[in-house]
């Protein structure tokens, strides 16, 4: 496990999280099993771009552990984790959001389970740091995916999944060899309407090119992740949810109905029930929230229904287009063995 070599993607767009991405590299860099590299993805703000090569960049000229890149592929977050893996020189690759922190033994637990060779990607549990410094009492857990966490529903432990969550994640550089990268067109795109599933879209093309993959999630391998205030309002929550069912119609046009929305099958006819259920009686026992909690599961299952239903129909007028192949090693990116 000691010489598993990762190379670890940070994707940046806005200086406004500047000392987000700061904390995000430090939490790296003090990992228990040390990272081959950090790559720091720069979306289309040169700026940004500037700033960063300075900060990482010694007084000699040579840069650090950290390389900062500019994304070379169209705006968005897919084409920017392409261009991290196209630069990666570790074995593996993983993936943190640009305002989360990696628990120090993040990659360690992440390096164990490819002891198996079968093991194609790990993913990790992902934390709320809700910045008024508790949960809304109306918000529920089964929906923490609105806010880029881990929900209720997941099993715990390490256990085979579908897919991994994007942003606490890792893959062997030779998947991307065998399933291509992430789709263009899925997910999103700077500050335009936060879409998602691209990493669900790239793993069932992934089990798909390789029938005998194993994917898992490692609930030791911990991110926390900011939730800004403006996300903890009910208008974000349905923005959100909507825009995840037009992102679940893509992904089943790519990867067929019956992978696109396996998991989410069980999700919706047996988590939420009894997620509504609980809220209930939350309710009935004076429970702060309880009311709140039920409706915001309802309300969200009908959002992201319209979302479906409205991506599906553009999808079949060609008003939606996608794009996803495979990614070329750069020169400063050597083979890596499986």
């Amino acid at each position: 496990m000691t010489d598993r070599l990762f190379s670890v993607v940070i994707c940046v767009y806005t200086e406004d999280r500047w000392e987000d991405i700061l904390a995000a590299v430090d939490s790296v860099r003090h990992q228990s099993h040390p990272a081959r590299e950090i790559l720091l993805v720069v979306d289309h703000n040169e700026r940004l771009l500037a700033r960063l090569s300075e900060r990482f960049t010694d007084r000699a000229g040579h840069e650090e552990e950290v390389r900062v890149l500019a994304n070379a592929g169209p705006r968005g977050l897919s084409s920017g984790r392409n261009t991290g893996i196209a630069s990666a020189q570790g074995e593996f690759v993983a993936f943190l959001d640009d305002d989360a922190v990696a628990e120090r033994d993040w990659l360690r637990h992440f390096a164990e389970a490819y002891d198996d060779p079968r093991v194609m990607a790990v993913g990790g549990r992902t934390v709320p740091a809700w910045a008024s410094g508790r949960r809304p009492d109306w918000f529920p857990e089964e929906f923490d995916w609105v806010v880029g966490c881990t929900y209720r529903g997941l099993p715990p432990g390490r256990v085979r999944v579908r897919n991994v969550l994007g942003g606490n994640a890792s893959f062997r550089r030779t998947a991307f060899d065998a399933a291509g990268g992430f789709a263009t067109g899925i997910g999103r795109d700077g500050d335009r309407r936060p879409l998602g599933c691209e990493e669900t879209e790239l793993c069932i093309r992934l089990s798909q090119a390789l029938p005998g993959a194993v994917l898992l999630i490692d609930d030791r391998s911990v991110i926390h992740h900011k939730v800004p205030a403006a996300r903890e309002r009910f208008g974000y929550f349905r923005t959100r949810t909507y825009a995840e069912g037009l992102s679940k119609a893509l992904v089943s046009r790519s990867v067929g109905t019956g992978k696109g929305l396996e998991a989410e099958r069980r999700y919706t006819t047996r988590v939420l029930p009894a997620g509504v259920a609980r809220g209930l009686r939350d309710a009935l026992l004076g429970r702060p929230g309880g009311a709140g909690r039920a409706g915001a599961i309802v309300a969200g299952v009908a959002v992201a229904a319209g979302g479906y239903v409205r991506g599906a129909l553009r999808a079949r007028g060609g008003g939606a287009t996608f794009s996803s192949g495979p990614i070329p090693r750069r020169r400063d990116a050597p083979e890596v063995a499986a």
